[in-house]
């Protein structure tokens, strides 16, 4: 059975922020704000997932007039099956903390 990819905490906790509210599309700065991740941390993580097809992306058109638009994000099917296979890999240990 091959090894499961490493994942760090902070893209757990943007993968779990993400499978929480899916299918619903997200902006980086509430990824950011759910996380309490920084942009350079974020940015680099939400960019690898993506090019690991684990994430879609878009540009949304601002809706206020001069601002530039700005990307949402949200799991792709393999994401989401990722973030729950971690959340369910990850639970016991949770539940044996709080014993």
């Amino acid at each position: 059975m091959p090894r499961p990819p490493n994942i760090s905490p902070q893209t757990q906790a943007i993968l779990a922020q993400l499978a929480e509210s899916h299918p619903a599309w997200a902006h980086g700065y509430d990824l950011s704000k759910a996380t309490d991740l920084k942009s350079g941390t974020l940015y680099p993580i939400l960019r690898r997932l993506h090019e690991a097809e684990l994430l879609d992306a878009e540009w949304e058109p601002s809706p206020h007039a001069g601002k530039p638009p700005r990307h949402i994000y949200r799991l792709s099917e393999a994401g989401l099956k990722l973030a729950r296979e971690r959340r369910e890999e990850t639970a016991p240990i949770l539940r044996g903390a709080l014993l």
